[in-house]
């Protein structure tokens, strides 16, 4: 597969499950906005901004997450975020993207001005408004390409401070009694019944909830309380987890969270980060990864990013996705954050293929299990119909190109 055309890369129709909003500006929008909205920038050219911001390489996970500073500063209106949203749509659309998931904390966004509620509205027209533009052209009414179909993946996040946001800071204050974990499970309970309300009342198109921020000493069983209210209710779990943590942080996603996906189980094979001395490590391992396999719990597996902020990760072939697809794993390529990672879906492709030598068979498993893995916004038939169509779309363009599916 490593001789396969770029040009089929960018063509097949993908899905991309796990990419931040905060992370994936156009970067010419940020620096509009921010001059608009009295933003200090380092730089206010595109040029000045990937040397000293948006960089190829980053020093650790700390450098990458402080990108943030600057994109989410910019959207603390709701005209913004739909704006950021509707290019997003349109610019995903471009590189072949049909299915889009994308996350934001919508707490993070939440001023004197702006509720969450707001931002998830504001967020969704954005992303309905392209998705509408694209289901109502020639082509998609012609059956010459396929329909666009999106949705929200509202985030939790394991620890905040006063200084995170005016809605962390209000809620911290009202709370400057209680630890830091009561206080984050606090707010992720909140949110978690905010999302189900707005999903149930309003049809805002919120299809997943998660868990995202520092791993190490927030531990996912702290926000057991939310995860059951959004699994009472219905709606899909995902959790950032084994990505700078081990095994034991994954399978607490499982356990206590209820997953559906994991968001880049980079750790999953790690089992000398294992804590726990009382179990055999290999074993526990080994009963995991099955877990995962047998369940059909899809893996968003970020490659640059992961390359950009794990350094013991010194290339795609030491990454641990050849491990889970040789696993058997339903595994997903994503792009986490398109602008501070510097990447699109097609890139990340090339990346994998460049690198990991799949089958026929194996590719096609892994672009389709994009689509299966979605928490589509809409019922099982319907997604069933749509994955049907999807397969077709990529076996003509594999005829197309002479790619053999097996």
């Amino acid at each position: 597969m490593k001789k396969i055309p770029i040009e089929f890369l960018r063509r097949i129709p993908k899905a991309d499950l796990h990419v931040h909003l905060g992370g994936s500006l156009r970067l010419a929008t940020l620096i509009e906005l921010a001059q608009k909205e009295g933003v200090e920038l380092p730089s206010y050219t595109e040029k000045g901004l990937h040397r000293l911001v948006f960089k190829d390489k980053y020093k650790s996970l700390v450098e990458y997450l402080a990108c943030f500073q600057y994109t989410e500063a910019v959207l603390q209106r709701a005209e913004n975020i739909e704006r950021a949203a509707y290019e997003l749509a349109q610019d995903v659309l471009a590189d072949g993207v049909r299915y889009l998931e994308v996350r934001f904390a919508p707490q993070r966004y939440a001023n004197e001005t702006l509720s969450a509620a707001e931002a998830c509205r504001a967020l969704a027209r954005g992303l309905q408004r392209a998705q509408k533009e694209h289901n109502q052209s020639v082509a998609v009414k012609n059956k010459e390409d396929l329909p666009f179909y999106c949705g929200i993946i509202a985030c939790a996040l394991r620890s905040f401070n006063q200084n995170t946001s005016h809605y962390y800071s209000l809620l911290c204050k009202a709370l400057a009694n209680s630890r830091k974990r009561e206080i984050s499970a606090v707010a992720s309970l909140e949110l978690a019944k905010l999302i189900v309300k707005l999903v149930k009342e309003e049809g805002v198109p919120i299809v997943g909830f998660d868990l995202a921020g520092e791993e190490a000493g927030y531990p996912a069983a702290d926000h057991i309380e939310a995860f059951q209210y959004i699994h009472k209710n219905f709606l899909r779990k995902t959790v950032h987890s084994g990505e700078a943590y081990g095994p034991e942080s994954i399978f607490q996603a499982l356990t206590d969270c209820h997953a559906n996906r994991i968001g880049h189980g980079t750790h999953l094979f790690s089992a000398h980060l294992i804590k726990n001395r009382k179990i055999n490590k290999q074993e526990f391992v080994d009963a995991l990864a099955d877990y995962i396999a047998s369940g059909r719990i899809g893996i968003e597996v970020c490659l640059t990013s992961n390359l950009q902020t794990l350094p013991e990760i010194k290339s795609v072939q030491h990454h641990p996705i050849r491990e889970m697809i040789r696993r058997g794993l339903p595994v997903s390529i994503c792009t986490d954050n398109r602008l501070v990672s510097n990447t699109t879906l097609t890139k990340e492709l090339e990346l994998l293929v460049r690198h990991v030598d799949l089958t026929p068979k194996q590719f096609k498993d892994l672009i389709i299990a994009g689509f299966k893995g979605g928490f589509f916004p809409g019922n099982y038939l319907e997604k069933r119909d749509y994955v049907r169509q999807v397969i077709e779309r990529y076996n003509a363009l594999a005829q197309e190109y002479h790619i053999p599916l097996f």
